[in-house]
């Protein structure tokens, strides 16, 4: 396994982390267990949840799995999105993360979270409340990193400004959509990242399996578009011919368009981990092979090509408080 730095950070990440957005939901406990222990034993020590995945069970069956492993694991949270829909049940209120922090720290049976992050931009509360809070939880030894995700270029650097100002610690890492089906970050975020020193965590690097070829005709048995019917909005002709395009260029490599398309993600600057979920041990080491593909140039020359058309426009994915 290669591990990098999270962006300025001291804190080193495996290239290949796992997303366990689907722990607790598409994958049951017994499965989701099997599938961080294989994701370890592999080397991957990045692991990602979120205090809304699953109703929450993601983080308590994390907690479970890493009994006797904590040491070995980078913990990385969310809070922000909506929780429940009563008062403070959302955003990133100091009252708001404090609950979600301690509820956290509970059902992952740890005493600290190794990257805490805010799910998305909150304009309802003084970006002052959220970054002094999170402060605190550092100084307090239950945060040992703090990340941001779904903000947008000009909201993440008035953050770092402020963090800046205050003397507190800042913003090491953003999470957001990114992959060969949506380059928009390339436009701003990754120039601020590349300028002040901040890791970028990609989620839907596959595109939602777009990017694996498998949607060519129907939806397949099992499919996100077949359990999830919001899903098929993603399934545009111009995703499913770049998902086609990156099938023919993977197979003159001999490898497959998943593991290439991770490849690719994984040689982007600023880019320190990259999140890919999985719902059956098989995947895990299926997405393994990405680390060991190694686009050439003419190759990175194709895939831009391809996927150039995906530099503008909507991303593919944002979260955002209503």
């Amino acid at each position: 396994m290669h591990y990098k730095r999270l962006g300025n950070s001291g804190l080193q990440v495996s290239a290949l982390g796992l997303g366990t957005n689907s722990f607790g939901k598409r994958a049951d406990q017994d499965t989701s267990i099997r599938i961080i222990h294989a994701a370890m034993d592999q080397g991957i020590n990045f692991i990602d949840t979120a205090n809304i995945y699953a109703g929450s069970e993601s983080e308590r069956i994390i907690g479970l799995a890493l009994e006797g492993r904590r040491h070995a694991a980078v913990l990385a949270t969310k809070a922000g999105l909506p929780k429940h829909g009563g008062p403070d049940g959302s955003g990133s209120s100091r009252r708001h993360l404090m609950q979600e922090l301690e509820g956290s720290l509970r059902r992952l049976k740890t005493d600290h979270v190794d990257l805490y992050q805010i799910h998305t931009f909150d304009p309802y509360t003084p970006l002052e409340e959220t970054l002094r809070t999170l402060d605190d939880m550092i100084s307090a030894g239950k945060v040992r990193y703090i990340g941001a995700s779904n903000y947008a270029a000009w909201e993440l650097m008035k953050a770092l400004g402020i963090s800046e100002a205050r003397s507190w610690a800042k913003y090491v890492s953003i999470q957001c959509s990114y992959s060969l089906a949506d380059r928009t970050p390339e436009a701003e975020l990754l120039p601020l990242c590349l300028d002040q020193g901040l890791g970028i965590i990609p989620y839907f690097p596959l595109a939602g399996g777009i990017l694996t070829g498998k949607y060519t005709g129907s939806a397949p048995a099992g499919s996100r578009a077949e359990t999830d019917p919001n899903f098929r909005r993603f399934l545009t002709p111009e995703r499913i011919s770049l998902g086609e395009r990156v099938s023919s260029i993977a197979e003159e490599l001999d490898t497959s368009p998943a593991a290439l398309s991770l490849a690719w993600l994984m040689s982007r600057p600023a880019v320190s981990t990259v999140i890919v979920g999985a719902t059956r041990v098989e995947q895990v080491e299926h997405n393994l092979q990405s680390l060991s593909v190694r686009p050439d140039a003419a190759t990175l020359e194709q895939l831009d090509q391809a996927s150039a058309a995906f530099r503008s426009g909507e991303p593919f994915a944002v979260y955002r408080l209503p």
